[in-house]
């Protein structure tokens, strides 16, 4: 999956083929066809890998912390720092960001965030005039931006200036 997904980046998905993904990976051509169909479905499962690695992530980032807002803090902070590696407007991104399993995805981590901010404005760290759903998309669209910052410090202040915008005014 790995391989398929370096010589994609390096060629294009049109310019890649079965044969050229066994021979790189050093596997018979039988045996990918074994287990994929095709390039996209080699992607597409390599994807799915990488996206349950960061819900693992953030889930260990939250498990970390010791109290309500510190589990937010950590999550956030994590996620801001996934989205800053991520390739953004590459061929790879385009198709992979359009699949069901990265709607799922996208739920699970609405629902980690949805649940964190409820946590952190039970305790008083949150403002409680704004469901906790609605904070969690204004977090989550907000800190997508950090896929266009080019230092972990800079997205450090997107999620400081973040976390100001959910507490109390």
């Amino acid at each position: 999956m790995q391989t398929t997904s370096k010589l994609v980046a390096a060629h294009g998905l049109p310019a890649v083929t079965m044969s050229q993904i066994a021979a790189a990976a050093g596997i018979g051509r039988a045996t990918l066809y074994k287990y994929f169909p095709d390039v996209e479905s080699i992607l597409i499962a390599w994807h799915e890998e990488h996206v349950g690695a960061h819900l693992s992530q953030l889930a260990a980032a939250r498990d970390d912390a010791d109290d309500a807002m510190g589990r937010l803090e950590a999550v956030l902070q994590t996620y801001g720092l996934i989205c800053q590696q991520r390739p953004n407007g590459t061929e790879i991104a385009a198709l992979m960001h359009d699949g069901s399993h990265v709607m799922k995805a996208q739920q699970q981590l609405h629902g980690l965030v949805t649940d964190l901010i409820a946590g952190a404005a039970k305790d008083g760290y949150v403002r409680r005039d704004v469901a906790a759903l609605e904070l969690a998309t204004y977090c989550l669209s907000a800190l997508g931006a950090a896929s266009t910052l080019s230092s972990p410090e800079a997205v450090h202040r997107l999620v400081t200036v973040t976390i100001q915008g959910l507490k109390e005014p």
